[in-house]
């Protein structure tokens, strides 16, 4: 007999049915979303390689139990960075949690959303289901380096993708407030878009933006360089504010986000 179309797996993922499978990356998760309800979100960037303090702090401990003089140097190196980074995790932790208290206990109808992966974004997710367990989103990516989806995602609100640009839509779709820790090109591909599409009037609405961590951002961009050099105008840089603080994040946001429902 032969076999329908749509249920030809060696068409359906061959080139030839690539925007077939860009049409389902679309679909497949409007129709979640509507079911769960998900109608706006806030959406956290940040790096896949931050661990909590306490497990950094272990990582740094072995390391200097480490007999061969060399690698012992070269572990304490990395496990040191892990610490450093390991702040990070924790703030997002705590303001996820925060933010997703404040949703449940205002019967707001709020989610959280993060890329699903672990580090920065393991810690959004976490800190959103201790407060909600209905209320964490992990939009996924299929990479051979990130094989699992973090374990803090809400039930039916676990996704994975294969084409970026479909997950970067879903990320920005709903989104009605963005805090962006410290990250490396991922997270800076996705702010720096995100910026872009403000900053074009691409997206109009407000959308209130949280760069946490004062000293990363600080030590890693110039802001006022883009201005000196003319490349931005002094009025992009009121598109977001830099904090160090959890409390003045969870403060900004819940003061904007009044503003929206």
């Amino acid at each position: 007999m032969t076999e329908k179309s749509y249920k030809n797996l060696k068409f359906l993922n061959s080139k030839h049915a690539r925007s077939i499978r860009i049409l389902c990356e679309y679909e497949e998760p409007k129709n979640r979303f509507k079911n769960s309800q998900v109608e706006n979100t806030i959406v956290f960037f940040g790096s896949a390689r931050a661990i909590s303090k306490s497990d950094a702090k272990k990582k740094l401990d072995a390391a200097k139990l480490i007999d061969d003089k060399n690698s012992r140097k070269l572990e304490i190196k990395k496990a040191k960075r892990l610490v450093k980074l390991s702040k990070y995790y924790d703030m997002t932790d705590q303001l996820a949690n925060k933010i997703t208290a404040w949703v449940r206990e205002e019967n707001k109808n709020y989610h959280i959303v993060t890329g699903a992966g672990p580090g920065i974004m393991e810690a959004a997710n976490r800190g959103a289901f201790r407060a909600d367990e209905k209320r964490s989103v992990g939009l996924g990516i299929s990479l051979p380096f990130e094989s699992e989806l973090n374990p803090y995602i809400s039930e039916d609100l676990d996704f994975e993708f294969h084409y970026f640009f479909t997950r970067k839509y879903w990320f920005l779709y709903f989104c009605k407030a963005l805090i962006v820790c410290p990250g490396g090109f991922g997270t800076m591909d996705e702010l720096f878009e995100f910026l872009t599409l403000r900053q074009t009037g691409k997206i109009q609405k407000e959308i209130p933006t949280v760069l946490l961590g004062k000293k990363f951002w600080d030590d890693f961009l110039n802001f006022e360089a883009l201005i000196d050099y003319g490349v931005i105008s002094e009025k992009d840089l009121d598109m977001f504010i830099i904090t160090d603080s959890v409390g003045e994040a969870y403060q900004f946001l819940k003061k904007n986000l009044d503003k929206e429902i």
